[in-house]
């Protein structure tokens, strides 16, 4: 989806802008191509700069409530320095590069709750405006999608998937945010553990794995969290047997700290995690048509377009209200 916008910093006859991304989802870590097209207003103007926001719509939370923010993620700069005369067409094309950490928003087609965005901004004798907003999808990593898959041939059940604002430390995390995916255990393990919760922390020389499990509570004992940090490799996966090797990970998260749990590992800039969303409970083991679909097998897809338009534009109403 598309919003155009002109740009009311340059007031009414100002550019417009319409950024066009290449079809299918990038991949962390990948290129991501399109070009940024133009086109000129009631007179002349330099455009000193053209810019792409990586923005993504993460949770805030705090001790008593949460709520949602756009937070940058990444900065591109793609264009500038050239004059765009009076209704004057411009096409800039683009080549940049996601951040190896960029959250999955989506697995076999399947949309798994993140919102994501590339804003386009114009500068322009001084001014910057925000012309742009399009939806952007990416695609997991081999070995992500083979760790998921993993957890869908060993029964467990995707819950949820949100990006939270903070740092998992001990980790290499860059961004700002991290990305939480919540899976429920199989009936074998729903005895010791509620949830499970993974994340990717992804970088060129491999991939973290952080899993986390909600353990319940015992009748003389109080739940707790136990926390474990795994490492796969980008050239080792296709040559991996994942289900065993996400099977023993598992099996050392659950078995481990019985008596004493160990303290969570994630920072301190918010509260509970735990919490339920959209395709809770769904199960997701299982093959179609010969090919194992997985961790996502039975998730129900959100209104993701209009969604994503909707989440975007009510946090430019809240900086316009700021501004004013």
């Amino acid at each position: 989806m598309v919003f155009k916008k002109l740009l009311g910093a340059l007031g009414v006859g100002g550019p417009s802008v319409d950024t066009v991304l290449q079809p299918g989802p990038a991949l962390p870590g990948g290129p991501l191509s399109g070009e940024v097209r133009l086109r000129g207003g009631g007179s002349d103007v330099t455009v000193d700069r053209i810019s792409l926001l990586l923005v993504a719509r993460v949770e805030r939370e705090g001790q008593e409530e949460e709520d949602e923010g756009t937070v940058v993620l990444e900065r591109f700069t793609v264009g500038g320095g050239f004059r765009l005369a009076e209704e004057a067409d411009h096409t800039v094309p683009f080549t940049v590069t996601l951040p190896w950490e960029t959250p999955i928003t989506e697995l076999h087609g399947q949309h798994l709750g993140p919102v994501l965005g590339i804003r386009t901004e114009l500068e322009i004798a001084g001014a910057r405006d925000k012309g742009d907003l399009d939806a952007l999808a990416v695609g997991p990593l081999p070995a992500q999608e083979a760790v998921l898959e993993a957890f869908g041939q060993l029964g467990y059940a995707f819950r949820s998937a949100d990006l939270e604002l903070g740092h998992i430390r001990g980790t290499g995390q860059q961004l700002p945010c991290y990305q939480e995916i919540e899976i429920l255990p199989p009936p074998g393990h729903a005895h010791a553990v509620n949830e499970i919760e993974v994340t990717f922390i992804a970088a060129p020389g491999g991939l973290e794995v952080v899993i986390e499990a909600d353990k319940r509570a015992g009748l003389f004992s109080e739940g707790h969290d136990t926390v474990h940090r795994f490492t796969a490799s980008h050239h080792a996966a296709p040559q991996t047997d994942w289900n065993a090797q996400v099977d023993a990970w598992l099996k050392e998260v659950i078995a481990g700290h019985e008596a004493h749990g160990a303290p969570s590992s994630y920072g301190d800039e918010h509260g509970d995690r735990h919490r339920s969303g959209p395709g809770a409970g769904a199960v997701v083991a299982g093959v179609a048509a010969g090919v194992a679909v997985g961790v996502v097998g039975g998730m129900v897809a959100a209104e993701v377009v209009d969604e994503i338009g909707d989440a975007f534009e009510g946090e430019e109403d809240e900086e316009s209200e700021d501004e004013g």
